[in-house]
């Protein structure tokens, strides 16, 4: 009877939890985007999410963590990893929503803090790396599937196959300001397919 009478507030903190979680990065992606990672503050973000900044450190111990989590969280969310069954339609749907993202006005904000700013302030830097380690570890089951349906060689390496899928789209965005769009994302995907079938991307076997 007691563990019945407890559930709801268990519940009830997991759903406040949650929201308070949400609203923090929300707020700290929105502060990035209005003020760079140099003026971001745990103060200013937990004024935005309307909480105490201790409740924002009991949950990330520093800034960068928090920018961190935030920045991985949203790609999380507009760049979900497929399961179609289909190697080129999994790649297809991921290059198509990284584009998406990209060229989103949040897709800006994190690019502006990650890859611009990282030239200078070294915990930007570290945020970066920490963000790209993060997707390719994400992104690696994908592929992992694709060598067990037998679509790529069995020795593909998954890292070097996903970079071999985004370099081209952060070439267009970051070095030639060329447009990004969905026939972009489907040659990149297609060109990541080639190269590890022709034996480019080879490592240790899966």
């Amino acid at each position: 009877m007691l563990t019945e009478k407890a559930a709801p507030t268990t519940s009830r903190q997991i759903g406040r939890g949650q929201k308070v979680r949400s609203a923090v990065l929300a707020a700290t992606l929105a502060q990035l985007g209005e003020d760079g990672y140099a003026a971001l503050t745990v103060d200013n973000v937990a004024q935005r999410a309307g909480v105490n900044k201790t409740t924002v450190y009991r949950r990330w111990k520093d800034r960068e963590s928090l920018v961190v989590d935030a920045i991985t969280d949203r790609i999380a969310v507009d760049v979900p990893m497929p399961d179609t069954g289909s190697i080129h339609s999994d790649l297809g749907r991921l290059a198509r929503s990284l584009v998406a993202t990209l060229t989103s006005a949040t897709g800006q904000a994190i690019i502006g803090t990650m890859l611009v700013g990282a030239a200078h302030v070294p915990e930007i830097a570290e945020i970066r790396r920490r963000f790209f380690a993060d997707r390719i570890s994400r992104t690696e089951p994908v592929i992992r599937r694709a060598v067990q349906r037998g679509e790529l060689p069995e020795d593909t390496d998954p890292a070097e196959f996903v970079k071999t899928l985004i370099a081209p789209i952060y070439l267009r965005l970051l070095v030639t300001a060329e447009p990004l769009d969905e026939a972009v994302a489907d040659r990149a995907a297609r060109s990541a397919i080639a190269a590890a079938r022709a034996g480019a991307l080879s490592g240790p076997r899966l």
